[in-house]
């Protein structure tokens, strides 16, 4: 049980060991995160440097995810997927993860350029309800499933470098504490024509 906590939410515990239902809706905020270079770099480097990088941006995000008590999901590579309003429930889950995208992208500038070139985050978010559950019994994680997540991640892909790009959905919950740039609509794979924003980040000091 202790093993599991870390993997399953405790109120969903007793049911995914005695084999019962622990999928739910949940209304949430999703990001994805990846290094925008991430190939040009991992071309120039070795392997154990490209390691060593990789590490040090896991710790700068999870000290970020921490502060913002966010949840990382998933990383693969250098992509990342975390969450603000699961496994806990928080009213201000677009806030938290929008500030949190805000501070990701300027730690990782004030880092030193990595072998000559400067690493880049690119940044994609939305918000919506989607399915949150546990899947899998030999081998299990707890997920999220719906087209919320879908559509965040391709928030990333369609990105820029040093931009956190968003739906409608999550410009309509931060309309009052962040300001965004709309965009040309353009067409985003697997979702057709779409209006998209940047957040606006501060300008560094």
């Amino acid at each position: 049980k202790k093993l599991f906590h870390r993997f399953v939410p405790s109120h969903l515990l007793n049911k995914y060991v005695k084999g019962g239902k622990t999928e739910e809706e949940k209304i949430i905020t999703v990001l994805f995160q990846d290094i925008y270079n991430y190939t040009t770099i991992s071309e120039t480097i070795s392997n154990e440097e490209l390691y060593s990088l990789l590490q040090q941006i896991d710790a700068i995000t999870d000290r970020v995810v921490s502060k913002y008590q966010g949840e990382i999901m998933s990383y693969i590579g250098d992509a990342y997927m975390i969450v603000g309003g699961v496994p806990t429930p928080r009213p201000d889950h677009c806030e938290a993860v929008a500030a949190f995208a805000v501070e990701m992208l300027a730690a990782v500038r004030r880092r030193p350029a990595w072998n000559g070139q400067p690493v880049r985050l690119r940044i994609g978010i939305n918000t919506g309800p989607v399915v949150a559950g546990v899947i899998g019994r030999e081998k299990f994680i707890y997920d999220l499933w719906g087209d919320v997540v879908n559509t965040a991640s391709r928030m990333e892909a369609h990105g820029q470098a040093g931009v956190i790009q968003v739906t409608e959905a999550v410009r309509d919950c931060l309309a009052d504490c962040f300001e965004f740039e709309a965009q040309p609509p353009a067409y985003i794979k697997g979702k057709g024509q779409m209006v998209t924003y940047f957040l606006k980040v501060p300008t560094p000091a």
